[in-house]
């Protein structure tokens, strides 16, 4: 007698039961992938953020520095500007090593003269820049001239088009940038010139014109030479420089690291609940089936079946249920993430990267061994309860 033909003659015969397996499995796989997801995402999306802006100091203006951090985390709009003096005064602090600054600015929104609306523009100042320069000098071999940018991951030039226009005027999109899983992927990189040739000719070209006001930056990246430590300078620019908030690299994107600790507590207790849950229902199923099946069971060991092979027939029908919900749940799981990527970003203000194929393909593989063992375990008691009884017990009853 094969022992998995048994056990699927046994699944197909109760499709009630094995429907409420697969189903606790499916929960208890989706739960555990779609929490390391998004966790794993949104961690690795944070520290990319960070080493893409490749500061150790972030100099901010101090009234708005939530909405510079939301602006370079998760792309959206921001006017915050302060004296272009303080860059000069960031410069002489002990300990920093290099200084440049930059200035964000945004397109117009829903305007027919821009070709994304309301798309985040970081203009840098090829002079002093130590940023982006060393990302283009890698990756194009040269910097950026007039009328050129270059873009996150998610942008692209309009099909049919040659350039992205930005308050009509035509941008050459030289390269992309790796994915962060930011606002930073949906940013336009490109110089102080360019800039303003576009604010002059935006006069005529645009809806709207482009304002830059003179003698104003909104942020100062800031990088401390290897001897000192990255704290102790921020607090001496910070005294130095009025009104502004200087942000070390580490203690970046503090509320939003608050807010994904939150989400990792309340996302750990509720998958501790549904699995928990999920592992007792299927343990009374397993319980309340084997108990209508006694007779059976004990017929199948009069005949000669031994205890080891009716076990092994339970925890095989357990197995095949539970890869089956385990699939079923990881699948949807990712589906959805893939689908509602932008609402998780909006509803918990947390960027969320998508991890590599390698490390989706460990994830799912976590997923279904958890759900797989889980299933196991319940139907561990009530299968060897049920193998170990005397069948000529089991049979009268």
């Amino acid at each position: 007698m094969d022992v998995y033909r048994f056990a699927l003659r046994n699944i197909s015969g109760n499709p009630f039961r094995c429907l409420v397996v697969v189903l606790c499995a499916g929960i208890t796989a989706g739960m555990l992938l779609a929490s390391t997801l998004i966790l794993l995402g949104a961690g690795q999306s944070l520290s990319k953020a960070i080493h893409r802006l490749g500061a150790d100091i972030i100099v901010v203006p101090e009234s708005a520095a939530a909405q510079v951090e939301s602006a370079l985390l998760l792309g959206h709009a921001t006017n915050a500007w302060m004296p272009a003096a303080a860059v000069g005064q960031a410069a002489v602090v002990p300990g920093v090593q290099a200084v440049s600054y930059q200035i964000h600015l945004a397109t117009l929104k829903n305007a027919s003269c821009c070709t994304v609306s309301n798309m985040f523009l970081m203009v840098y100042d090829p002079e002093t820049d130590f940023v982006v320069t060393s990302w283009l000098e890698k990756n194009l071999g040269t910097g950026l001239g007039l009328g050129e940018a270059v873009g996150g991951s998610n942008v692209f030039t309009p099909a049919g088009e040659k350039n992205i226009k930005v308050y009509g005027y035509p941008i050459t999109l030289r390269g992309n940038m790796e994915p962060t899983g930011t606002g930073l992927d949906s940013s336009l990189f490109l110089t102080l010139e360019t800039a303003l040739e576009i604010a002059r000719e935006s006069v005529i070209r645009a809806e709207a014109p482009l304002v830059i006001p003179e003698g104003s930056i909104s942020t100062i990246m800031i990088k401390v030479r290897p001897e000192y430590d990255i704290g102790s300078v921020a607090r001496q620019v910070a005294a130095r420089i009025p009104a502004v908030k200087a942000l070390a690299a580490p203690e970046m994107f503090q509320s939003q690291r608050a807010e994904l600790e939150g989400l990792r507590n309340g996302v750990i207790l509720l998958l501790v609940i549904t699995t928990g849950f999920s592992l007792v229902l299927v343990g009374l199923v397993f319980s309340m089936a084997l108990n209508e099946r006694r007779r059976e069971l004990g017929v199948v060991r009069a005949i000669g079946a031994p205890r080891s092979f009716v076990f092994r027939t339970l925890l095989v029908e357990a197995g095949f249920l539970g890869f089956q919900g385990g699939a079923a749940g990881s699948a949807i799981t990712i589906l959805a993430l893939i689908l509602f990527r932008r609402l998780i970003i909006a509803t918990y203000g947390i960027p969320f990267l998508t991890p590599s194929l390698p490390m989706m393909m460990i994830l799912i593989a976590g997923s279904l061994t958890g759900s797989l063992s889980g299933v196991l375990l319940a139907a561990l008691i009530p299968a060897y309860r049920i193998s170990h009884e005397d069948p000529t017990i089991a049979m009268r009853e």
